[in-house]
């Protein structure tokens, strides 16, 4: 029987401290003791647009409150599967410092924070910001290399510069294409009129890069599109939030029509984590400004604590083998 007595700790969304899924606070990247380490990038100086990304780390950490789980981890009943239980140790880091009209010295200090954090055996989870922020992660990241580049984004962000800028977020795949820790780059969602052009698209494809729009991997299905990625291998995965279809994610400055649906790229997810190992991520471009309704950010705190479950579940399955 249950006793109606019997007071709990509640922890409702609503209440408390705002951090990712209500996880702990460490903002002194020096004392890190985690195996995951979520920070947010509130970087939007390489938008070609709309601005507002810079708001993206804190709109995602208030709709990740809705799926605050507490100690106990998160039962999902279509899978039958708990996860994101206690045995893991995850910390909410805050932002990297940002510095108004410095681009590069705010790259520089995404990179630095990240390779901080990998120094201390963590896994990075990364809060966009615009898709800039990837490149100065991708750097960050060289002391784990070599790893694949897993992008789910509406743009292939290949575009070399853009009269001499080169390191917006129209550019933040092309530059991870020059580091030599990064292995082959599988580039999905990827449709309409973009920020590429013919001869971006030329490049990405001499490259070897693997390109799919969401109606070619609707009709090859969620499986044959997992096998176009070598198993048993490292992965990192970047989303950019406008790789789903507006219609369920408006609150971004590029949105782009005829995207993935949240349960295509759950179920994406979930066979990546599967498929190999998977260092990190990001989500990016998430700008609350334009949806007033708040379901972006609920939408992407979602797929990010979906995929961060997967991962983490994948870790205990390898350990008990």
């Amino acid at each position: 029987m249950v006793n109606h007595d019997e007071k709990q700790f509640l922890n409702l969304p609503f209440t408390g401290i705002c951090t990712f899924g209500k996880y702990p606070i460490c903002t002194d990247l020096d004392q890190l003791d985690a195996d995951v380490a979520v920070i947010g990038v509130p970087n939007d100086m390489g938008t070609q647009w709309k601005s507002g990304a810079r708001m993206g780390p804190r709109g995602i950490r208030e709709g990740s409150t809705l799926y605050s789980f507490g100690l106990e981890g998160a039962y999902d009943i279509e899978n039958d599967i708990m996860y994101l239980g206690p045995d893991w140790k995850v910390v909410d880091c805050g932002d990297v410092d940002m510095v108004h009209g410095d681009l590069m010295q705010c790259h520089e200090n995404t990179e630095e924070a990240i390779r901080k954090i990998v120094s201390k055996g963590a896994m990075p989870v990364v809060l966009g910001g615009d898709h800039s922020i990837t490149a100065a992660v991708g750097k960050g990241l060289k002391e784990i290399g070599p790893f694949h580049i897993i992008q789910i984004d509406a743009h292939l962000d290949w575009a070399d510069h853009r009269s001499g800028m080169r390191y917006g977020h129209g550019n933040c795949i092309r530059r991870l294409s020059e580091m030599d820790h990064v292995q082959k780059i599988f580039q999905l969602g990827i449709r309409g009129i973009s920020s590429s052009k013919k001869e971006d698209v030329d490049a990405a494809k001499d490259y070897g890069s693997v390109i799919l729009s969401p109606r070619q991997m609707r009709k090859m299905g969620i499986e044959e599109v997992l096998e176009q990625i070598p198993a048993g291998e490292r992965y990192y995965v970047t989303i950019d939030i406008d790789g789903l279809d507006p219609s369920i994610a408006p609150g971004t400055g590029t949105p782009s029509p005829g995207g993935l649906l949240y349960d295509e790229v759950n179920e994406l997810l979930e066979g990546i984590a599967k498929r190999g190992e998977v260092i990190g991520f990001d989500l990016v471009e998430v700008a609350p400004p334009y949806d007033p309704t708040g379901i972006t950010e609920q939408v992407a705190a979602r797929i990010m604590l979906d995929l961060l479950s997967y991962v983490l579940k994948e870790k205990e399955n390898r350990r008990q083998a």
